[in-house]
């Protein structure tokens, strides 16, 4: 077999330079303030906005084995956690030049790979002790309603134990709408371990109307490892944003209370936090500043655990939560609505205007509806081409027979709603259309449980299987109604409601008026709608803002100080040669400098920093305070309690997205950190590429057959 092959393990490693350019790409990712960017198809001409490192890596040219390696590791990361993908590609882009650098130091290649993966694992351990348990932050939240009787009538300040910075936490509006009005707040004061971010983060279900109802004056006498002992609330003014990265017009539009099947809209979840468990407010410190999905989200908590009160889950499920994407109307207008809300044609949306209010039987199919289709145990061998099945003696057009066949075992059951898990055959639903039966294909598996559950339907895979006891009843259809409660026809697609008494299933209607944005909002939703459904799950959340990665580096340059005593945890074991000692130092300080880098893109892309130098500089002044604190962790706590590791000073303007106190997933964020440097050590440990195929022979003419021994 012709192939070629050359070197990649020189000390200018071809494979992790390949890496390190492909991450560069996204460093802007980073951050609240995320840059966004146009991917433009050169094919069709169209184009569409990320955001994210999935939607980014997805669109590259991976023609190379690091790159596609990249994109596995980074697909994974997607799909087990749909977050930390872009601290995934960042660090792997750090640290890929890091080894480079090694390399080119003649350290060797087993010393690396031994070093750092220690010191990863000492960082993950050292790292442990900045959790913060879920069930106290829940608690904490729900302590924020404050008393009337605090407030003085004069000052307008609550009787508390010390005057406070008023510009550090943020109270959102309670509008379940996508609105952008925010008004600043108070902040816990700075009296050392006693001041307590949790209780200064207040619900955003809150009103407007109740100003005494959002501080809490009292302390928690609880065992909580986050106690706090008192909060300021005095000018509670209420602004509009002057900047938002989501485009989002800035009016107020408030949903409709009714909540009758047929509104198609979610009341609004109580001014009460304890109502909801303190999801809402869990919401707000894991949305890192997105206000857009937050509300969407704090609507869907409010309604799942409204239906779990009975059980006592705390969790979201996911499976109960679909989404939509409406183009044409404002952001303003997303909302939750339950059911499940999907585009049909025109001519499908006039099929449920007859409807009108009508109970509908249901037929559920988890396969595709045409004749042509068998399961999976059926399917045919791809090289062999069936020219005619079944001979027509009567003639006729091909297929007759069978659309006739299924739309006669339709109307004989009276069916008039079938959902279809696959694809739909074209001339069978103009059939059902002219018949008055509406057919929608590509719903997700979940949607079908959900009305299965609801309307006691048994999904069939042929419509030739069906019986009576397979019928489900009690289904409903209508037009979707904006939130203004008129009925949406955008044209070529109309959105619909379909639901069941009693169905838990929700829909996340995102509209936006940009089609380009409308993955944007998709993701965005989503990626919070997992950080909350992780966070439960793994039942503790890390402090954010660059609180966690700032111990790292305080920790690691610490191994590197003094490499012969590796800790009282004993993480990085004694070298087992003098060659690991010398190198020890030099590794270290390499994975050291990708979390300062880290840090510093953070604080250049929030513009705290004008240059990577002064972000730099403000990372090593963080770095000796720490130090001489004498406990790092205990000092990066203590920052992110007044405010963040990565505040931008004393500024007198509050920024609403990046002075937002966030908080990151422990599982989530830690396994990105593996992954990345799992796939830049085994980069690392590649010494030949190996190339066959036809791209040999465009190789032994490009510039670059020098690089290569053919054979």
């Amino acid at each position: 077999l012709p192939m070629a092959f050359r070197d990649v393990n020189a000390r200018r490693h071809i494979g992790l330079q390949q890496l390190s350019s492909l991450a560069s790409t996204g460093r802007t990712f980073l951050g609240p303030l995320k840059s966004h960017k146009f991917i433009v198809d050169e094919s069709t001409n169209q184009s569409t906005l990320i955001c994210s490192a999935v939607r980014l890596i997805e669109s590259l040219d991976l023609t190379s084995a690091a790159g596609q390696l990249l994109n596995e590791t980074i697909q994974a990361q997607n799909t087990e956690f749909r977050t930390g993908m872009s601290t995934l590609l960042f660090l792997v882009g750090v640290w890929s030049s890091a080894v480079v650098e090694c390399l080119q130091q003649n350290v060797p290649v087993p010393a690396v790979v031994s070093v750092m993966s220690e010191g990863l694992n000492s960082c993950c351990e050292r790292v442990q002790c900045l959790q913060i348990p879920i069930h106290d932050v829940n608690k904490e939240l729900c302590s924020c309603r404050a008393r009337p009787k605090a407030f003085e009538s004069k000052t307008g300040q609550v009787g508390c134990d010390g005057l406070t910075n008023p510009q550090n936490l943020l109270c959102f509006q309670r509008d379940i709408s996508a609105t952008e009005e925010v008004i600043p707040m108070n902040s816990c004061s700075h009296q050392g371990d006693d001041c307590n971010f949790n209780k200064c983060l207040v619900s955003p279900l809150a009103g407007f109307d109740s100003v005494a109802a959002l501080v809490k004056a009292a302390r928690d006498g609880s065992s909580s490892a986050l106690s706090g002992s008192g909060v300021t609330a005095s000018s509670c003014i209420t602004q509009k944003l002057t900047h938002s990265r989501h485009f989002s017009t800035l009016r107020k539009s408030h949903f409709s209370s009714q909540q009758g099947n047929f509104q198609g809209c979610l009341s609004e979840p109580s001014a009460d936090p304890c109502r909801c468990c303190g999801l809402g407010h869990l919401a707000v410190v894991l949305s890192h500043g997105n206000q857009t999905s937050v509300k969407l989200l704090q609507s869907v908590a409010a309604y799942q655990q409204e239906r779990a009160e009975c059980s006592g889950s705390s969790q979201i499920n996911i499976t109960e939560v679909v989404t939509c994407c409406v183009l044409g109307l404002p952001e303003s207008y997303s909302r939750v609505s339950p059911g499940f809300v999907t585009l049909v044609s025109p001519e499908q949306a006039t099929v449920i205007k007859h409807f009108a209010d009508k109970p509908l039987r249901i037929l559920l199919m988890d396969g595709d509806l045409m004749e042509q289709y068998r399961h999976l145990g059926f399917n045919r061998p791809c090289n062999v081409r069936t020219i005619l099945e079944h001979p027509n003696p009567q003639g006729g057009r091909a297929g007759d027979a069978w659309l006739s066949r299924m739309s006669d075992i339709l109307m004989s059951f009276e069916v008039n709603l079938v959902l279809v898990k696959g694809n739909v055959c074209e001339s069978f639903m103009e059939r059902c259309i002219a018949s008055r039966i509406l057919v929608i294909g590509c719903v997700a598996r979940d949607v079908l449980c959900a009305f299965g559950a609801a309307t006691g339907a048994q999904a069939v895979t042929y419509l030739s299987q069906l019986n009576a006891s397979c019928v489900g009843n009690g289904a409903w259809a209508e037009l979707w109604k904006a939130s203004d409660g008129r009925a949406t026809d955008l044209g070529e697609l109309v959105p619909v409601r379909i639901g069941a008494g009693g169905i838990a299933l929700l829909t996340a209607v995102l509209t936006t008026a940009l089609p380009s944005k409308a993955r944007l909002l998709e993701d965005q939703f989503w990626t919070l709608l997992y950080r909350l459904h992780h966070a439960l799950k793994d039942g503790k959340v890390f402090p954010g803002g660059g609180a966690v990665e700032l111990l790292c580096l305080s920790h690691i340059q610490v191994l590197a100080e003094q490499p012969e005593r590796p800790g009282n945890g004993e993480a990085v074991r004694e070298p087992p040669s003098p060659w690991l000692a010398e190198c020890k130092s030099v590794v270290l300080q390499a994975l050291a400098s990708g979390w300062k880098r880290y840090l510093s893109v953070v604080l250049c892309n929030t513009a705290k920093a004008g240059s990577e130098l002064e972000a730099g500089a403000a990372v090593d002044h963080h770095l000796q305070k720490a130090a001489a604190c004498g406990s790092p962790s205990a000092y990066v706590l203590e920052e992110f309690r007044r405010g963040g590791v990565l505040r931008g000073g004393s500024d007198s303007v509050l920024d609403p997205v990046t002075d937002l106190k966030v908080c990151d997933n422990v599982a989530a964020k830690t396994e990105a950190w593996r992954r990345a440097l799992d796939l830049v050590l085994l980069v690392l440990q590649t010494d030949t590429e190996i190339i066959t195929g036809p791209r040999r022979n465009q190789l032994l003419n490009s510039p670059a057959s020098s690089e290569f021994m053919f054979l």
